[in-house]
């Protein structure tokens, strides 16, 4: 079992609060529990480092741009929709 302290059961919470965590979606002071914790915690900062390499390589993945007339594709199709509904 690990030694989770303030998180309640690790299998349970910790793929959220990570989440949460990294996302900023958390208060000042559940930031320095999830600090806390996931220098306490080994099982819980393999989930974290796994979960930051995984944004890291999507983020990679999401540097190219969209062709210049997918936008205009999209509303011509968007418009020609709306005409034939009308």
């Amino acid at each position: 079992m690990s030694n989770c302290q303030g998180l309640g059961d690790c299998d349970e919470t910790r793929m959220q609060r990570i989440y949460e965590y990294l996302d900023g979606a958390l208060t000042i002071e559940d930031i320095e529990d999830i600090k806390n914790h996931l220098a306490d915690c080994p099982e819980c900062t393999v989930e974290y480092d796994l979960e930051c390499l995984i944004r890291t390589m999507v983020k990679r993945s999401c540097v190219e741009a969209a062709p210049e007339n997918l936008k205009t594709s999209i509303l011509d199709k968007i418009h020609s929709i709306n005409a034939v509904e009308a």
